[in-house]
């Protein structure tokens, strides 16, 4: 029997560990799955590893879109690292147990990173609207003291309301099952479990899933639009082509990211079901991070060039 915590009336008692039912459902493939989210880890940190590496010591890559870019690879690697070493623990240990503090610790985390890339895919789109908009003030408003000005902000901007709503959700009583059926601490499947009226509760995900999700997407949008009107203005298809490619790459992991985060936490409850949650969260907690170090590199010829240069690098033993 599970712990659980009695209390003084004797007739509650609140869940202190949970249990995730995960990939339980696929008891042939336990093997495989671990070997492939392993590889998948390897490659997370691997490939955002490398970019932040290279936006360090190339000299071409000293500029803010870049330096934008470095902090976006820290964060997927920070952010791949709350749910996948858990997936892998208990996949290889098949102890799917989670205490409570870890449960609202992973859950703390999950959110505060989540709220984090919103904010900074929509500073990455202000970049480039900068860039490609303004070119003339773009080295006087975008100096070193607002990057890191920004990025300080960008990091700090989800903690105070995500860790409220992660008080709020673990004040509830959890009295039923203590079944989560997912593979990491997320609000829809916790609330599930609750005991009582949920309304609150909900009310507050939705509000959260519009500040953190909603705003920075319609912010992007914003730059996008101007940015668009401003690349089929220019008089050359060169500059249209190469500003068009500076932008792509963004793009397509913003739509990857707010259109899984959109429909997880803002579609009705009466859509949401355990596989479909699933799914969506291994694709922009799992899925999103593998590709964006893909997309950047195979998109841009400058991550391409100081890759290469990197890697075809002689060690300085050897020369």
């Amino acid at each position: 029997m599970l712990p659980r915590d009695q209390t003084a009336e004797g007739n509650f008692s609140s869940v202190m560990v949970f249990v995730f039912l995960g990939f339980s459902n696929l008891p042939n493939l336990q093997g495989l799955l671990f070997g492939l989210f392993f590889l998948v880890y390897i490659f997370i940190l691997t490939g955002n590893g490398l970019i932040i590496i290279i936006t360090r010591v190339d000299s071409v890559l000293q500029t803010p879109m870049y330096f934008f870019l470095a902090n976006f690879s820290s964060l997927e690697i920070c952010y791949v690292s709350v749910t996948l070493p858990r997936i892998l623990v208990n996949l290889w240990t098949q102890d799917r147990s989670i205490s409570l503090l870890s449960c609202t610790t992973q859950m703390c985390f999950f959110l505060v990173l989540g709220a984090t890339e919103a904010f900074l895919l929509a500073v990455m789109a202000y970049d480039r609207y900068m860039s490609i908009c303004s070119p003339l003030h773009y080295p006087l408003v975008m100096n070193h003291k607002m990057c890191v000005q920004l990025a300080v902000g960008v990091w700090l901007s989800g903690v105070p309301v995500q860790i409220g709503q992660t008080c709020q959700v673990f004040s509830l009583p959890f009295c039923g099952s203590n079944q989560i059926n997912h593979f990491f601490c997320d609000i829809p499947p916790l609330i599930t479990l609750a005991c009582g009226d949920t309304s609150l509760n909900e009310m507050c995900v939705y509000v959260a899933a519009v500040l953190f999700a909603m705003i920075p997407f319609l912010l992007i949008i914003g730059s996008y639009v101007k940015i668009i009107s401003t690349i089929l203005k220019l008089p050359s298809a060169t500059g249209r082509s190469k500003a068009f490619s500076t932008c792509s790459s963004h793009l397509i992991v913003v739509l990857l990211f707010f259109g899984s985060v959109t429909i997880t936490y803002l579609r009705p409850k009466s859509n949401h079901s355990a596989g479909s949650n699933k799914t969506l969260s291994v694709f922009y907690t799992i899925v999103t991070p593998v590709l964006n170090p893909m997309i950047y590199s195979l998109r841009n010829k400058d991550v391409t060039a100081a890759l290469k240069k990197l890697l075809l690098k002689k060690p300085v033993w050897a020369s």
